[in-house]
């Protein structure tokens, strides 16, 4: 989470919002949270996982890594799922991906 704190500004000016979940309880949470700027909701159960169509771990009660790149519109402009923590988005990877989409709007004009 630290990469997307330190790319925060160029996310956001690109016009898409961080936010981030976890199982963890809101004291653990909190922990984790500590020097993000950007939200990091807790609590998230089976349902919730359900809900995102994410995979669940029952052995850990854990989520598996569901990622969202959301405009400020609310539009999903891409998503993955994982089934382990290999796949996950980065934060250099998402401004290169908004950064492309920005260029294919301006090309489109």
């Amino acid at each position: 989470m630290a990469g997307f704190e330190d790319k925060l500004a160029e996310i956001e000016a690109q016009g898409a919002l961080v936010y981030a979940a976890s199982v963890d309880p809101q004291d653990k949470a909190a922990e984790v949270a500590d020097g993000l700027s950007f939200p990091l909701a807790y609590g998230v159960t089976r349902e919730d996982a359900d809900k995102l169509g994410s995979w669940w771990e029952d052995r850990r009660a854990i989520i598996q890594p569901s990622e969202f790149v959301v405009d400020r519109d609310g539009k999903v402009l891409t998503s993955t799922y994982s089934s382990g923590p290999i796949g996950r988005f980065d934060a250099p990877a998402v401004v290169r991906l908004l950064t492309f989409y920005e260029s294919r709007k301006k090309a489109a004009t």
